[in-house]
C-alpha cells in the first residue's frame, strides 16, 4: 500500500489541524486506501465543525450509501442541498440534488428537495 502521500497530508495536519482542505484530502486519501471508517471520521469531522465545506456533502453521502446507512445519506444530501443553495453553489446544489432524487426514487419531472 502506497502511504507516502498520507503520511505527507498527516504531517501538514499535525501543523494545521483544523484547516478544512487537509481534512477532505486525508477523508479522500482514506476512502481511496479502503480505509472506510478513517475516511468517515474525517467527512463526519468536517459536516460538524466545517457546514460550509460544501464538497464534503456529496462524497459523504455516497460513503453512507456504500456502508447501507440510507437514511443518513438522505439526511447528508437534505444538509448539503441546504448548505449549497445559502451559498449559491449551483454546481454542487445541482450534483446534491441529483443524488438525492435518485436515492429517494424521484423523476426528474418531479419537484426537487
Amino acid at each position: 500500500m502506497d502511504t507516502s502521500r498520507l503520511e505527507k497530508l498527516l504531517a501538514f495536519i499535525e501543523n494545521e489541524p483544523n484547516d478544512e482542505f487537509l481534512k477532505y484530502a486525508l477523508a479522500t486519501e482514506y476512502l481511496r486506501l479502503n480505509d472506510t471508517q478513517k475516511a468517515l471520521a474525517y467527512y463526519e469531522d468536517l459536516v460538524h465543525n466545517h457546514p460550509n465545506y460544501t464538497g464534503t456533502y456529496y462524497h459523504l453521502g455516497k460513503l453512507y450509501e456504500a456502508l447501507n446507512r440510507r437514511d443518513d445519506a438522505i439526511a447528508i444530501y437534505q444538509k448539503g442541498i441546504e448548505v449549497t443553495r445559502a451559498k449559491r453553489d449551483m454546481h454542487a446544489l445541482s450534483e446534491l440534488q441529483g443524488v438525492y432524487n435518485n436515492l429517494v426514487g424521484f423523476d426528474d419531472d418531479d419537484d426537487d428537495y
